[in-house]
This record gives structure tokens, C-alpha cells and sequence, in this order.
């Protein structure tokens, strides 16, 4: 992991406004106070010590450097607690959710684990937080825990390794604490405008900086939330680390979050993470990817609502897209001039080639298969080719950074392209 810059190290020096803004509003019915006197870089006394906070507090700590991170001068009274998080689990248990066949073979001995997690004082304000006023924030978080906890389970891990999965999995959303609501993924349902990618890009950073200087969990931890939008193949945020770069932790976190994120609509299946997870080979760890392949494989299959002549005219109809958004790539590229455009149609180019890449040389995506494909399957197939297209919209526009009024439009014009689906 990239070693804290000096920006970094001051980056809980003033309270931020977003998590602030979360904690306040959770303190309207939990009691949340403070555990110590809160003093600016100046000595100057802004808050008592065992006093609840309030939204006056918001006024006084307006722009104020802090002597210490506000963070760790607040304690939830009433907050989240290992007891509460194995609640939680059980009724994650009890609703339904698409996870069960991942999590029912190990639900007795993750709910034990579960029970004995320790909650730093942080970790534990931040998530009352979350539950409090940012529900499917708190929801995902419970969601990543049991499923990273279950698949290192499911990989033979021992008590010591599931913990720490399970640390990973709860913790690895407490960056989005710090940027707007309405940029989160949880409310953009993976339909991200650029400006909320904008915001989103820097989360893991903010997360495992947080867990390094605010907590003392082991460094494990940290480095697994830098890394859970990372990918093998060099294609993640916020670093594009290749695999040797990326540690166990992170390489299954990574598997955890993306079979979330193809799950947030309540109808979908574990055949949408399994399509999701295979859809560009070499981005994932196939020892994970392959729990969450094995678990959809084994569910009855879903009913077909298309003919075999449908099947086949909906996939070349989505090969058509990739082409026609290569063609327009390309096209673009040959003609770019400025190095900032060059650079983020270079980038452009090479996530559609991963993108065919998968098309061509996978099972699932391979010609061949297109007679044994069932209608499940190819809306499963559509719906992540759509959502790799605006990935790439996203990625493209926030690698060229500010461009003159021509050059921006042209690449605005690709990009919208993009989102449409060619």
C-alpha cells in the first residue's frame, strides 16, 4: 500500500462535513457524546468532555483545526455492538437474500465468530452512524461481513483468518462515510454519473487511512479496504495495482464487493456475480470466484421467458454494441492530438480489449455457447455489459482530467455513446 502522503496524515485534522452530518444526525436518537474536551490547534475549548453532541457542535467546529480527530473524541453509548452485528446476521439469514447458499453451510460458526468481534471505539461510532442514518450503507457493511467471512470459510481459513475476513468485510465501507450520500454506490444502484465517480474513486483511500491512524486493528485490515476495488489485472481504483501488489484479504474483499454490487437489485440472482465475476478473465482470484460459480450452478435454474432464436439475436445484438463502442474508440484515437486525451482513450481502449478479451476466450461469452445459453443467462450477460461500458465512460473521463472546450466534447460525445451502449 502507497505510504501516507503529509496531506494524509492531516486528513482527520479538521472534521469532515459528510461524516459529521452522519454522526449528528444519528445522534437525534442514539446518544452519542463526547469522551473527551474538544480543543482546536489552538488550545481553544469547543466541546466538553461526556457531554452529547449536538448540532451546535457542527457550527463550532466549522473549518477548525482539531488537536485531536473528532473521531476519536466521540463514543456511541448506545451504538452497534459484536451482539448486535450476530442480530443482524441471523436476519440476513432469515430474509431471503441471494447470499443463503453462500452463507447457510457456515452460519453456526460465523455466528460465533461474529459474537466475538472487538468494535474499536471508532468502528463502532461510524458504523451506529451508518445504521442509524445511512441504512444501506449499514446493510451492505453486514452483507460484506457475512459473505467474506463465508467464503474464507468455504477456502478452508482457520478461526484467526475468518475473523479477519469478517473485520474486512464490516469495515470496508466506512470511506464512503466521508463523501456525499448521493455519490454513494448503495443509492446510485451501479448506475454512477461521473460526478459521483468523481467522489467515489477516493473511498477505499479514505477508509484504510482511517483504519491505519485512527484504529488499532491489525494492518491487514487497512490494506484490504485500499484494495477492494482493485483488480488482478491492473483495471481497479484507486491505484490499478496488478496482482502481485494485492494481498489475500484484498483479493477476496474484491470478490466480495463485486458480487454485491451485481446483487443490489432484489431480483437478481448469484448468476449475475457469477456472470459479473467471470466477465473479463484475470481480473478476480479464481479461488473465490469460483465459491460464488459453484453456489449459482447449484440453484434450480431460472425459468427461460425467451425462445432459442431470441437468445441468440439478443447476444449478437450485444456483440454489436462492444463493437460499435470499440469502432468508436478507435476512431476517436486516431485523430487525438492533446496527450490528456490520448491517454484517456488509451485507457478506454484497453478496458474494451479486456472486455473482449472475455467475449472472445470465455465459456459463458464464446460463440459456441449460444444454443446452451438460457434467457437468465444473457440478461445476466446484458446487464453487466452495460454496466462495463459506463465503468469505461467513467474511467476514460476521470483519467483526462480538464480538457479544452473542443477535445472535452468530443470525448463528452464518446462517452455518452458509452452509456447508451454504443
Amino acid at each position: 500500500m502507497t505510504p501516507p502522503t503529509a496531506s494524509d496524515r492531516s486528513a482527520f485534522g479538521k472534521a469532515n462535513p459528510h461524516a459529521l452530518a452522519t454522526i449528528l444526525e444519528a445522534s437525534e436518537t442514539r446518544r452519542i457524546i463526547s469522551a473527551t474536551d474538544i480543543y482546536d490547534i489552538s488550545g481553544v475549548k469547543l466541546w466538553a468532555g461526556n457531554q452529547p453532541v449536538s448540532t451546535s457542535l457542527q457550527r463550532k467546529l466549522l473549518d477548525r483545526e482539531l488537536r485531536q480527530p473528532l473521531e476519536t473524541s466521540l463514543v456511541a453509548e448506545d451504538g452497534v455492538s459484536a451482539a448486535s452485528l450476530a442480530l443482524a446476521f441471523e436476519e440476513l439469514l432469515g430474509g431471503g437474500s441471494a447470499l443463503l447458499p453462500l452463507l447457510q453451510p457456515h452460519a453456526q460458526r460465523l455466528g460465533t465468530l461474529i459474537k466475538g468481534l472487538t468494535l474499536h471505539p471508532v468502528a463502532q461510532l461510524l458504523l451506529t452512524a451508518a445504521q442509524t442514518a445511512r441504512p444501506e450503507h449499514y446493510a451492505h457493511a453486514v452483507a460484506a461481513m457475512a459473505l467474506n467471512g463465508a467464503l474464507m470459510a468455504a477456502g478452508g481459513g482457520d478461526d484467526a483468518a475468518v475473523r479477519l475476513a469478517l473485520l474486512c468485510g464490516l469495515l470496508h465501507y466506512v470511506g464512503e462515510m466521508y463523501i456525499g450520500p448521493e455519490h454513494g454506490e448503495a443509492e446510485a444502484d451501479r448506475d454512477l454519473d461521473f460526478a459521483s465517480y468523481q467522489q467515489l474513486v477516493v473511498h477505499p483511500h479514505v477508509g484504510s487511512l482511517l483504519l491505519a491512524q485512527l484504529t488499532n486493528y491489525p494492518a491487514d485490515v487497512a490494506r484490504a479496504v485500499a484494495e477492494h476495488h482493485e483488480r488482478l489485472d491492473q483495471s481497479g481504483y484507486p491505484n490499478a495495482l496488478a496482482g502481485g501488489q494485492m494481498s489475500t484479504q484484498g483479493r477476496l474483499l474484491a470478490v466480495t464487493e463485486a458480487t454485491l454490487n451485481a446483487l443490489r437489485s432484489p431480483y437478481s440472482h448469484l448468476l449475475h456475480a457469477s456472470v459479473a465475476l467471470r466477465a473479463v478473465p484475470g481480473e478476480f482470484d479464481l479461488v473465490w470466484v469460483g465459491k460464488i460459480t459453484q453456489a449459482a450452478s447449484a440453484q434450480p435454474p431460472q425459468s427461460a421467458v425467451m425462445e432459442p432464436e431470441d437468445i441468440q439475436q439478443r447476444l449478437a445484438a450485444l456483440s454489436e454494441v462492444l463493437a460499435s463502442a470499440e469502432s468508436r474508440v478507435s476512431a476517436l484515437a486516431a485523430q487525438a492530438q492533446l496527450p490528456a486525451l490520448q491517454q484517456a482513450l488509451e485507457l478506454a481502449e484497453f478496458l474494451l480489449g479486456r472486455l473482449r478479451t472475455g467475449w472472445n476466450e470465455s465459456g459463458l461469452w464464446n460463440p459456441s455457447a449460444l444454443l446452451s445459453a438460457d434467457a437468465a443467462e444473457v440478461e445476466a450477460l446484458e446487464d453487466e455489459l452495460y454496466f462495463r461500458l459506463r465503468g469505461v465512460q467513467r474511467a476514460a473521463l476521470l483519467r483526462a482530467g480538464t480538457l479544452p472546450a473542443p477535445q472535452a466534447q468530443q470525448l463528452q460525445d464518446l462517452c455518452d455513446s458509452l452509456a447508451m451502449g454504443g
